[in-house]
């Protein structure tokens, strides 16, 4: 995932904001992290530079 892209991500469930964390980086993308919702407290994760936000089954 490209680091701009968290600019523009927004949570698929209340469209808040995400925060980033990032486990692991190349030059110029990121490979594994997730993306945290403070306000719904879910987690998306990011898995081989790829966000999934899909919603957790409810």
């Amino acid at each position: 995932m490209k680091q701009e892209l968290i600019d523009i991500l927004v949570c698929p469930l209340c469209k808040n904001q995400l925060k980033l964390e990032v486990n692991e980086k190349d030059k110029e993308e990121i490979v594994n992290g997730v993306l945290l919702c403070r306000k719904c407290d879910i987690t998306y994760p990011i898995t081989d530079t790829i966000p999934n936000l899909l919603p957790p089954e409810q």
